[in-house]
């Protein structure tokens, strides 16, 4: 979709009889985006706010006073590598596509970031968190924006071990962020002086019946569950924790949640419950800023950091995109993955931050805890700021990673 139609027309019917000018108009520069993402499984509610994130990147940066024309392409990768790369291959060849602002969920992403470097696109990742893609899988031409396995895992781990919850049992998904996030928060737990009672990977995307793997966590004699799982997973588990009554002898830890999944579960299931995220609307006065100008276009459904951090990606790329002039960005994805790693990023999502240079977007975090229904207001009014962590501390030291772009 063009978002400079409207004024092209106007300024189209003025110049009708200049030909030169109709030249310039017609010579204006394109920048095609990309996102990847889950529009049909269980993941989809966390995707679905990301087109509309986009959008707002675009309006806000003002592409079409800048006289930049910005097409957004969206796709499902129906929680497949091969479905994901393949688009990944097609859009590059064949559609034009300069840059994906998401790929969504880390086996799919570890599968596109290949694609993308082979072909010298830019990869933005939000909704995938393995941290192997700043890690052994670092790409020159990728970056990964709002959160990884790492960030969750030390934040969560940290905040509940600190409440005396010592002994862990992990449920993780069978996929790529759920074996990366077990790895991380286990390391956490065993070094801060606690214990792993034991590990489940259940299939994905394929499960909806938890029983079997909550009644065998429980009698590990373990205190913290740790789910390591999205989406409606981790609706499913939560709801059944309830109903079999695991909740009573185990404290629930989600590794990985969002808004949208405590808005759907409801304060009276959550309340209480402690979650690490990198966006929240109500976290300060430029995110609430941010969710007052995109609440029409996504309002049954408010952004997490899945998608809020499509907004900031984009906003930035499309910076340093005219920063380097629109042509040199189109023609070579590493360099200009190198342009924003030089640029400061600054935005109403994540704040101020800077891109390392193994590929990490770092930025401040936030410990959630959700509200009880009498503290909330209504609405998506759900939780509150408990801690905020800096950027420098949230994220995995720039040497730990092992990633080769690092000197």
């Amino acid at each position: 979709m063009s978002f400079s139609r409207r004024s092209l027309m106007g300024a189209a019917a003025v110049a009708s009889g200049w030909p030169a000018m109709s030249r310039a108009q017609s010579a204006r520069p394109k920048i095609k985006l990309g996102i990847i993402t889950d529009l049909s499984g269980p993941n989809k509610d966390n995707s679905e706010p990301s087109m509309a994130c986009c959008r707002q990147a675009i309006q806000d940066f003002g592409a079409a006073e800048r006289g930049i024309d910005v097409e957004v392409l969206i796709a499902d990768h129906q929680n497949k590598a091969d479905v994901a790369s393949g688009i990944a291959r097609r859009w590059f060849d064949e559609d034009g596509v300069d840059c994906l602002v998401d790929v969504s969920t880390s086996t799919t992403a570890l599968a596109v970031n290949s694609v993308a470097r082979a072909k010298n696109k830019v990869m933005l990742v939000v909704g995938a968190a393995t941290s192997d893609l700043t890690g052994a899988q670092c790409s020159p031409n990728t970056i990964h924006w709002s959160y990884d396995t790492y960030m969750l895992a030390k934040a969560s781990t940290a905040a509940v071990m600190g409440q005396n919850g010592r002994n862990w049992f992990f449920l993780g998904a069978d996929y790529a962020f759920g074996h990366a996030m077990v790895r991380d928060a286990s390391a956490f737990v065993t070094t801060g002086g606690g214990r792993v009672s034991g590990r489940i990977f259940y299939p994905f995307p394929a499960t909806t019946d938890f029983s079997a793997y909550l009644l065998q966590a429980q009698s590990s004699g373990a205190q913290v569950l740790a789910l390591s799982q999205t989406g409606a997973d981790t609706y499913n588990t939560i709801k059944q924790m309830r109903e079999f009554g695991v909740d009573r002898r185990m404290r629930p830890v989600t590794l990985l949640m969002y808004a949208t999944e405590v808005h759907r579960l409801g304060l009276d299931a959550m309340k209480g419950v402690l979650l690490v995220e990198s966006f929240y609307w109500d976290a300060n006065q430029r995110t609430r800023a941010f969710m007052d100008r995109i609440r029409s276009k996504t309002a049954h459904n408010w952004p997490s950091s899945a998608s809020a951090g499509v907004y900031s990606d984009t906003l930035h790329y499309l910076k340093a995109a005219a920063d380097m002039g629109v042509a040199a960005a189109k023609a070579d994805g590493a360099a200009t993955v190198a342009r924003m790693k030089a640029m400061p990023t600054d935005d109403d999502v994540h704040g101020v931050g800077r891109i390392r240079p193994d590929g990490r977007k770092i930025h401040d975090a936030y410990l959630l805890e959700v509200k009880a229904p009498a503290e909330s207001r209504g609405g998506w009014d759900l939780m509150k700021v408990a801690a905020t962590i800096p950027a420098e501390e949230a994220f995995r030291p720039l040497a730990g990673g092992g990633c080769a772009l690092v000197p």
